[in-house]
């Protein structure tokens, strides 16, 4: 899997219809587990909520 960039709307519908899997230790997408990062506008420091991004990245848990 690549790294896609996504609206907080997406990431939600992706949660609701099942493409993405909470397993309690971890995300899901098609078996490969993947790290879902906020990406926010302003400096992270200063951010106490991360659920409150626009966009978050979905890459393959290991890549950086």
């Amino acid at each position: 899997m690549e790294e896609i960039i996504i609206t907080k709307d997406e990431l939600v519908d992706m949660f609701e219809n099942h493409e993405i899997i909470d397993t309690g230790q971890g995300w899901i997408i098609s078996d490969e587990e993947v790290e879902i990062i906020a990406l926010h506008e302003v400096d992270p420091k200063f951010l106490q909520d991360i659920t409150n991004a626009k966009f978050y990245k979905i890459i393959p848990k290991g890549s950086k």
